[in-house]
């Protein structure tokens, strides 16, 4: 069943964003036009991602008899974001000094927009460690479940889970009607992620009629150096962890393929959060894990926005003709590992921590984030997409490391979607 559904959605994603393509080429004022249905389609799905990961965390947790072992795999988590986090950061500033993406371009600051980027500045004002922990605590309970901040909605839902756990069986009636609260969500989802294919569409056609392929070309080196940093860290740094926990990124990549479509659409990650979710479940990983490890993934393990943050900023300093210290250079990447915490999931928010993290180099400007705000757009797919294999490999690392799943029911399941 689960294959006769699934391989009709992808075939009809695939179709909806070549037909976005075409139609935002043939008549741009039409592609932008048609951005209303793009953002529908995600603004459906993000409605149905805080009761979700609420109601996925909470059951788990409730359900579970070693307490301890949230912890325990919180804290592998962590150590496994970080790890690979460094590694995105470091590979984009290796590839930036090896291939220079920027040599060459002689830009001048007196010739960039400033006000361009007004907004980006002043969002990236906000993106302080204070402020950054501040929004972690909602004001209220219900508020954690309308915010759209996803770790808000991860605070609450371990504290009730932990309470649900350790109340025995006064709790019973509420972890059952969570359960079915769980049930009928996911199912919402399944019926939304049908409207994929329009939503794609409309975000593809908006994305080619609103800059057109021909804003691209003074900064296609870039663009092509940023996908091909973004295809190593995929095939090589997550290909070899994935060796290493006993599978494949090849196959995990097609069987998240209608997941990996739809966010290339949508420039979203989060566009498929609930169904990334649902399609690690069917793996075998165990709902506990999954809602940890996933949600928060979403904010502490932005692999593709890492890259973009530390590859961007020494692109700009070469098209600015700027030169970094190694030092200078090193302060980047400490800094991006902490602007990139909490980056928004959605299209702008590696635009805006990449203002944020220009901040702390004098000699770099904010206002040249001006020279990548026409191919923006065209580089958050392959930052969200990116984001999206990085946080699907680190719940199945997570889930081998604690022995929940086997190499034989990853394989399975894979062999199941294909």
């Amino acid at each position: 069943m689960t294959r006769r559904l699934s391989q009709p959605l992808y075939t009809w994603v695939l179709a909806a964003v070549a037909a976005g393509v075409l139609v935002g080429l043939a008549d741009p004022a039409l592609g932008v036009a048609l951005k209303p249905l793009g953002d529908g389609f995600v603004k459906l799905i993000r409605m149905l991602v805080a009761p979700i990961v609420f109601t996925t965390v909470v059951l788990g947790i409730a359900q579970m008899q070693d307490l301890r072992r949230v912890g325990r795999i919180g804290i592998k988590a962590l150590v496994y974001f970080e790890a690979l986090s460094t590694v995105a950061l470091l590979l984009g500033v290796l590839v930036a000094n090896v291939l220079k993406p920027g040599a060459g371009f002689h830009a001048h600051i007196s010739q960039l927009d400033g006000t361009a980027v007004a907004q980006y500045a002043a969002a990236a004002e906000s993106q302080s460690i204070s402020s950054f922990l501040m929004n972690i605590i909602p004001t209220t309970l219900p508020a954690a479940l309308t915010s759209g901040e996803l770790l808000q909605v991860l605070l609450i839902a371990i504290l009730v889970g932990f309470s649900a756990a350790v109340s025995g069986e006064r709790a019973r009636p509420f972890v059952g009607l969570i359960e079915s609260a769980s049930v009928i969500l996911f199912r919402a989802v399944g019926f939304v992620m049908w409207l994929a294919p329009i939503g794609a569409f409309g975000a593809m056609a908006f994305t080619v009629g609103k800059f057109g392929w021909h804003s691209l070309a003074p900064l296609a080196r870039f663009m092509g150096v940023f996908y091909l940093t973004c295809a190593l860290f995929v095939l090589v740094v997550l290909g070899t962890v994935a060796r290493l926990s006993g599978f494949r990124i090849i196959r995990l990549v097609r069987y998240l393929r209608t997941e990996i479509l739809t966010v290339i659409g949508t420039s979203s990650s989060e566009s498929v959060l609930a169904p990334l979710i649902q399609r690690l479940e069917r793996l075998g990983c165990r709902p506990t894990t999954v809602g940890l490890v996933v949600p928060t993934g979403y904010s502490f393990n932005l692999d593709g926005t890492c890259i973009y943050l530390s590859l961007a900023a020494i692109f700009l300093a070469q098209a600015l003709d700027v030169s970094l210290s190694l030092g200078q250079q090193m302060t980047i990447l400490v800094i991006a590992m902490l602007t990139s915490k909490g980056a928004a999931a959605v299209t702008g928010g590696g635009f805006i921590t990449l203002a944020a993290t220009l901040a702390v180099v004098p000699s770099l400007p904010v206002a040249s984030i001006a020279l990548l705000l026409g191919i923006d757009r065209f580089m958050s797919e392959a930052r969200a997409v990116t984001n999206l294999i990085g946080n699907a490999t680190a719940a199945l690392v997570v889930s081998r490391w604690e022995g929940e799943l086997s190499q034989n029911q990853i394989a399975a399941g894979f062999a199941q979607r294909d």
